[in-house]
């Protein structure tokens, strides 16, 4: 089959590589119809590459049909329709049992001390083949793939694997009141989707903040009050100008570890994906630094005693954080992988439904076959060609 490799800093390349196989009696194949690039696939692109191995398969936002299943696959027949989440749970254990799905005590990567397993997302998370390719094995597979109808387009399903509901434990975390106020930094495919279902759930005044044209008129477009951050060098005081003085009651950061403005960490992560990978692994892992820049403002625009909820990936182990701000602001954070099963019921209706609410068919930018991975890579990466959410066709 066709995959998307992981070959280098900024390289990836389709290959031909052998078919996945059902291995254990709870696997599944599924052949692959749509497949996303996420946000945080550019951290493996740019900044995380002393954790992969040159081949790796990468993707974890895939749908398709299934295959094949296992013999202890009963929930699942061939010539099904499915979602893949991008965490691999079982369904059963402890932490699976709380919803706490992204924790499962079956595929943690204990080696790493890391959580569950996820597709194609590094050795600290099972370096578990990913989805952007033709075919894809489906370890779990008795819990994890969500069945969908037959008839409408993919991108009415395909956002389930990680989007909406990354974006709607998101929301859940920020604990907006009803009618309360929140500002979303980072209007990629995750803060988009924030911001709209925000709206949904009952926030009367959502501001987004970034400083991308074509996602600042996407935002604009589902009712999104934007403000363009290269107008306001003091962006927490305009806020708090436009909420009594006090900020917004939540912040949600859907930027991560790669945020504009934030000198020191870039250079350091430049520095690090420099060394050689068992060297630089070690240095990211014990020592990393993120750069805080869109941390340290959700911390300066949020009222005191409100919440940050935080989506965007952070990898770093010795980030400087304001503490006394975030006591003295009696600040609450909240933050993880999307437990993604655990929400799938509340959105559900929302993306089978002829409204669609949210809008997830105005999502995508950008369709393109697999064998463009390597320019979708690029023009993502570089917010080229008005590009804000790529899925590719395998």
């Amino acid at each position: 089959m066709k995959a998307v490799t992981w070959q280098g800093k900024r390289n990836v390349r389709v290959e031909e590589v052998p078919d996945p196989q059902v291995r254990e009696p709870t696997d599944a194949v599924i052949r692959v119809t749509s497949t996303g690039i996420c946000g945080s696939d550019l951290h493996l692109y740019e900044v995380l590459g002393s954790f992969m191995s040159q081949g790796d398969i990468l993707g974890h936002e895939p749908m398709g049909i299934v295959e094949e299943v296992g013999s202890a696959v009963p929930n699942l027949s061939k010539g099904d329709r499915v979602v893949i989440p991008f965490n691999i749970a079982c369904g059963h254990c402890w932490y699976c049992d709380q919803k706490l799905y992204s924790q499962c005590e079956t595929t943690q990567v204990r080696e790493h001390g890391k959580g569950a397993a996820l597709f194609g997302y590094t050795k600290l998370y099972g370096q578990v083949p990913g989805g952007q390719a033709e075919l894809l094995r489906v370890p779990q597979a008795q819990f994890g793939p969500i069945k969908v109808p037959e008839g409408p387009p993919d991108e009415r399903f395909l956002y389930l694997s990680d989007v909406v509901p990354t974006a709607w434990q998101a929301v859940e975390y920020a604990g907006i009141p009803q009618g309360g106020s929140v500002t979303v930094l980072g209007l990629g495919p995750i803060g988009q989707m924030c911001a709209r279902i925000a709206k949904f759930r009952g926030a009367a005044t959502v501001i987004g903040v970034d400083l991308v044209d074509e996602r600042l008129e996407m935002a604009r477009r589902h009712g999104v009050d934007t403000i363009d951050l290269r107008q306001h060098k003091r962006l927490a005081d305009y806020i708090r100008g436009r909420t009594d003085g006090r900020g917004t009651d939540s912040v949600i950061d859907a930027v991560g570890m790669e945020a504009h403005g934030a000198p020191f960490g870039a250079l350091a992560q430049q520095f690090a994906s420099l060394l050689p990978n068992p060297v630089a692994a070690k240095v990211t892992e014990k020592a990393g630094v993120d750069r805080l820049s869109a941390l340290h403002l959700a911390i300066d625009i949020v009222r005191r005693g409100g919440t940050i909820s935080l989506s965007g990936v952070y990898g770093g182990m010795v980030d400087p954080m304001p503490m006394l701000t975030l006591f003295d602001k009696q600040i609450q954070l909240r933050m993880g992988q999307a437990n993604v099963h655990a929400w799938i019921d509340d959105v559900m209706p929302l993306v089978t439904g002829e409204s669609d609410p949210l809008g997830v068919e105005d999502l995508a930018t950008h369709q393109l076959p697999l064998d463009d991975a390597p320019h979708a890579y690029e023009i993502f990466q570089k917010k080229q060609d008005r590009a804000i959410k790529v899925v590719l066709k395998p």
